[in-house]
């Protein structure tokens, strides 16, 4: 038998003793805490945003530079170009808050007077994509393209917009294709000359074929391009003009010009086979370089003939 304990230690022990009989209570597992970045740490989309911030010229855009210890623009700052809360633009510049919309990204680019590729790769950050089409239109090449088409020599090369507009081209294009520089700029244009111009009608070898193609492939890069709007008083022009086109139209038929061989019969030189590819020129989306290939040695002499200025056919 235990001894009896006396004085104040004898309560305190006893009820130790008691709570250590009694079973303990289960308790609830906590909800783990929402996962926020630790101090000093950002996103990619948030260091980019920063780093995009501090190389603006805060000056050069009307802002004092007395007593400024940040580079460039204050967070601040760049929120009220963008028509945004002050408090979400350093959310999203410190990793919070989640994912922007497309809306806030498209003003915080111009907010931050980003170039297109830079607009396109705060897209790819914050969203994981790239931002809505919208067509602009193209002006003419840099003479720098000039000079890639002049080193072509005897392989036909051009420049088209997405309308397929024609706005530059080498001299093998002008003999071979089409002498685009005695043509008005507006006449310029691939579909325009395949329905109306005879001349180029009979230069195919399967006209039909040549022009289903051209259509579906027309199509294709207008809708890839968001120039429909751009587009349609072309489209209607030719629907009025051209009983064909307005057939190939409705047909809704969609191609990749992509790369491919094509046939010509030439006036002067005769039949002519090529293998054709088209590119996207590097920040220039809205224009696309298409070059033919001679398809064989004696595709090659003929085109040399006529740049020579010597047609003759052996």
């Amino acid at each position: 038998m235990s001894p009896l304990k006396t004085g104040p230690g004898a309560a305190a022990s006893s009820v130790a003793e008691a709570a250590a009989t009694v079973p303990a209570m289960p308790t609830a597992a906590k909800a783990p805490a929402e996962s926020v970045p630790p101090p000093g740490s950002t996103t990619p989309l948030g260091q980019y945003l920063k780093d995009c911030r501090i190389r603006m010229d805060a000056q050069a855009l009307g802002y004092s530079t007395r007593r400024r210890r940040t580079a460039g623009l204050r967070r601040e700052e760049v929120a009220l170009r963008a028509h945004i809360s002050p408090t979400w633009y350093t959310w999203l510049e410190q990793g919070r808050g989640g994912a922007p919309s497309a809306e806030v990204l498209h003003r915080i680019a111009s907010a931050l007077m980003l170039t297109d590729v830079e607009r396109e790769h705060l897209f790819l950050l914050g969203l994981g994509r790239t931002p809505e089409v919208s067509y602009r239109g193209a002006g003419d090449a840099t003479p720098r393209l000039q000079r890639v088409l002049d080193a072509l020599d005897f392989c036909p090369a051009l420049v088209k917009t997405a309308t397929w507009q024609v706005v530059a081209w080498n001299r093998a294009a002008a003999l071979v294709l089409r002498d685009y520089g005695s043509l008005a700029p507006r006449d310029r244009n691939i579909l325009r000359l395949m329905f109306l111009e005879p001349a180029v009608r009979e230069a195919q070898e399967d006209w039909m074929s040549a022009a289903r193609f051209v259509v579906g492939a027309f199509r294709a890069d207008v809708a890839r391009a968001g120039a429909m709007e751009a587009a349609t008083p072309l489209i209607e022009e030719l629907t009025q003009r051209s009983p064909e086109f307005a057939a190939l139209w409705r047909d809704n038929t969609v191609r990749s010009y992509g790369e491919g061989t094509k046939q010509l019969r030439h006036a002067v030189v005769g039949r002519l086979q090529f293998e054709y590819s088209s590119m996207t020129i590097d920040g220039r989306p809205d224009l696309a370089m298409v070059v033919f290939h001679p398809l064989t040695p004696e595709d090659g002499q003929k085109i040399g003939r006529l740049m020579s200025g010597d047609p003759t056919i052996a």
